[in-house]
């Protein structure tokens, strides 16, 4: 369960990050499911790098542990979120 905890905080808080962002651009037609689903994967994918470079002695710091995770998954949730919305915009458009 140790092991799995970091993940769960980083699909929870990247489909919380994905779900902000979509809130804020809402000329983005994109469905909940689908700015959950990418919020996840990109907070787990913000998550895991964050958690890389954290590893790196020189650059640990207050963002360690859960507190880190949680940001990663925010962060990484929202930016996923963006670039689908922003793709889905401009296919959009052409059709």
């Amino acid at each position: 369960m140790e092991a799995l905890l970091p993940i769960i905080i980083q699909l929870v808080t990247g489909a919380i990050g994905g779900l902000g962002v979509g809130a804020a651009f809402k000329q983005a037609a994109m469905s909940a499911a689908v700015k959950i689903i990418s919020g996840a994967i990109g907070g787990v994918a913000g998550g895991q790098i964050l958690t890389n470079v954290l590893t790196d002695p020189n650059v640990q710091g207050a963002l360690s542990g859960a507190l880190g995770d949680g940001v990663g998954g925010l962060v990484g949730g929202g930016v996923l979120t963006a670039i689908v919305g922003a793709v889905m915009n401009a296919m959009g458009k052409r059709a």
